[in-house]
């Protein structure tokens, strides 16, 4: 495939079969897009994967890159500190992008809270918004939230908030071991948390909980869609005329959502190998 000024960009074959197209990451290659949507990031936190994130971030060339919450981890920055140079790196390479005439806008979450007293300012040349409206090249507006709002619509005892905290912190450990043990093994990265999470039963229905009512609180405000971080739980699809995008994480999954200049979204994996999932309908 090769590169134009109006192409999304990447070393991988379009195969109208399978949702998701994988390929190896050749040593040098450029994702060309209109806009790049990421989230939770959670700089600050030892599960952090600052390094794949970098990696992307020198491959993009966009228009506009939002910043769709948890950023910056500052529950966790308050129990231990932890600032490794390659979040420092992540910080300066979103300034770096915005230096060079990107237009990043940063929409704070639950993690990063603080940073919403600064909404409608700016951090240099980064742009504060609590949420925004985003209008796609083909002319569907959404809406543009972190989605911890949505919390309010899952049904949590607080013994379940505890419980569940821990669980994620056990799933996170098993995750960490078992990518070091791939990587003796020469294999890629794959999320075990995220799979093992995808398949607990009480996980799945908070999960389906949150995306429906992401959705209707699109449609109540009157957007074609919503775009959205929060639950670490990366999706893509149309659902009644109406889109919901989670742009997943950097702790578990490693997911952009990226649109090309004619308005095409992809759900992009990048960590040793890349993966795209097409927009899916229901």
């Amino acid at each position: 495939m090769t590169s134009s000024a109006n192409a999304l960009v990447a070393p991988l074959p379009v195969a109208a079969s399978s949702d998701y197209l994988d390929s190896p990451k050749p040593a040098s290659y450029l994702i060309n897009a209109r806009t790049v949507w990421i989230s939770d990031i959670h700089l600050g936190f030892r599960d952090c994967k600052a390094d794949y994130l970098l990696d992307f971030l020198s491959h993009i060339h966009c228009d506009t890159l939002y910043l769709v919450g948890d950023i910056v981890d500052l529950w966790s920055l308050k129990r231990r500190f932890c600032w490794p140079q390659k979040h420092y790196q992540v910080m300066l390479k979103f300034y770096e992008l915005a230096a060079k005439g990107v237009r990043v806008v940063y929409v704070p979450g639950n993690h990063d809270d603080p940073i919403r007293h600064f909404s409608g300012q700016l951090f240099g040349p980064i742009e504060i918004a609590r949420e925004h409206e985003y209008v796609t090249a083909d002319g569907k507006r959404l809406l543009i939230m972190h989605g911890d709002a949505m919390d309010a619509y899952i049904n949590h005892s607080w013994l379940k908030r505890v419980i569940g905290d821990h669980g994620y912190e056990l799933l996170l450990f098993i995750n960490r071991w078992s990518d070091r043990f791939r990587k003796l093994l020469g294999r890629p990265y794959f999320s075990l948390a995220g799979l093992i999470k995808s398949n607990i039963k009480g996980a799945k229905a908070a999960i389906a909980t949150y995306e429906r009512e992401a959705i209707a609180e699109a449609k109540r405000r009157g957007y074609d869609g919503v775009v959205c971080g929060h639950i670490h739980y990366p999706a893509l699809r149309e659902e009644g005329g109406l889109r919901y995008a989670n742009c997943g994480d950097w702790i578990e999954n490693c997911t952009a959502l990226v649109e090309d200049h004619q308005g095409c979204m992809r759900l992009l994996h990048h960590s040793d190998k890349i993966h795209w999932q097409e927009l899916q309908s229901a």
